[in-house]
């Protein structure tokens, strides 16, 4: 075989800063101050109903990143349903120096004293998400203390009934089994969704703090999936916690220094 030609592989993580602004349009005086992160199936909806929160809003050179103003703060959200496409967002933030990566959206709750409307403000969040294992050293990620305190507060100003504790963030809604189910159950862990670990981990991994609120939905120990019906008064109070969250994100965008 004759002389092969040399070849040069280059990693994401080899993206230079010029290149991450090129790419998404921006100036280093607009990288934002905080990011938020949403997970959910209704897309089009949330974004309208998050995007009318900022003002001067605009789509960066990436799709369905959108780039706003909070007061003085600069906002950026991204709706991210599962973790592959949630750690492509923090990690290009985090990488160019935001302050601050926050996670919302939904979880089956895990304990039988959580209802729908609860919120889940998690602590240790176990990554079982097949992404961000790659980020950490370990089985889990700690959402910074502080920014669980503040969410705790603005929530609960809010109304909101508001549980701190263990979490897990699994790949998949659809390849989770009732065996998991039971295993976290037993284990202590409150909720399960599909962002939050790796969100947190590719932030913390540029040493940006982050935390995560998310609200309720299925009702896990009894058996009822988000396919299966809802009370009016239960589903109010999923609403109410929907708003709340989005809410409570704003209000750490203001403390953000």
């Amino acid at each position: 075989m004759g002389d092969m030609m040399a070849v040069t592989f280059r990693s994401i993580f080899e993206v230079t800063r010029a290149e991450w602004l090129g790419g998404l349009g921006i100036p280093e005086e607009d990288i934002p101050d905080v990011v938020i992160l949403e997970g959910s199936w209704w897309r089009a909806e949330r974004q309208k109903a998050r995007l009318q929160h900022l003002t001067d809003v605009r789509e960066l050179g990436f799709p369905d990143i959108f780039w706003g103003r909070h007061g003085d703060k600069k906002v950026v959200f991204c709706m991210a349903y599962g973790a592959p496409r949630a750690v492509e967002v923090s990690q290009i933030f985090a990488q160019l120096g935001c302050k601050l990566v926050i996670q919302i959206g939904t979880c089956g709750g895990l304990q039988s004293h959580l209802a729908p409307g609860d919120i889940i403000v998690p602590d240790v969040i176990r990554c079982e998400d097949g992404v961000a294992e790659h980020y950490v050293d370990g089985a889990t990620i700690n959402a910074a203390p502080h920014w669980i305190a503040r969410a705790q507060s603005a929530l609960q100003t809010r109304g909101r009934t508001v549980y701190i504790g263990p979490h897990v963030t699994f790949s998949s809604l659809f390849a989770e089994s009732v065996e998991m189910y039971e295993y976290w159950h037993k284990d202590g862990l409150l909720s399960v969704e599909m962002e939050s670990a790796t969100t947190l981990a590719a932030a913390a991994k540029y040493g940006v703090p982050g935390v995560s609120m998310v609200v309720v939905w299925d009702e896990l120990t009894a058996g009822r999936r988000f396919m299966d019906p809802m009370t009016p008064g239960a589903l109010a109070e999923l609403e109410i916690s929907n708003e709340a969250v989005f809410a409570a994100a704003l209000t750490l965008t203001e403390e953000v220094t």
